[in-house]
């Protein structure tokens, strides 16, 4: 079997090419897909560190590191939660805020470059599929981790 028969070939050649560009498009702020990701999934009104890996499907290890390097370049903080000590909070500071606008406006322009190459009707059942491949991963992935167990 050629490795361009496969379905996860050709959605990781373009996924690679997605992040290279979002890296070539941020890099001049100084930042990168993976930073400009976690901008954009962080609430105005602060967000619990443990949900930021699920709502952006990483991994906890992955995530701590991206948020340690976050908060050393003066993006993030992370403020302890008032009610429950164990949760950490965590807001944009102000020049995070101004790096996730910047990563908004690369988001919309490739959102932008992608509708205008494959037009709203292409784009719209390219969406529905993806959904539907992740809702269908999803449910092997379950049955795969009831066989486990």
């Amino acid at each position: 079997m050629k490795p361009e028969e496969t379905v996860d070939f050709h959605i990781r050649w373009a996924w690679a090419k997605i992040s290279r560009y979002y890296n070539a498009a941020a890099s001049p702020f100084g930042g990168s897909m993976s930073i400009g990701y976690v901008l954009l999934n962080v609430d105005k009104e602060g967000t619990p560190s443990t949900k930021l890996g699920p709502k952006m499907g990483m991994e906890s290890r992955s995530l701590t590191r991206i948020l340690n390097n976050l908060e050393e370049e003066g993006l993030i903080i992370r403020i302890q939660d008032e009610e429950d000590k164990r949760k950490m909070n965590v807001f944009l500071t102000e020049k995070g805020k101004l790096m996730r606008e910047e990563s908004k406006k690369i988001v919309l322009d490739f959102n932008q470059l992608m509708t205008d190459t494959l037009g709203k009707k292409e784009l719209n059942q390219f969406l529905q599929t993806m959904e539907k491949l992740n809702k269908h991963i999803d449910h092997q992935l379950v049955e795969l981790q009831s066989e486990k167990n």
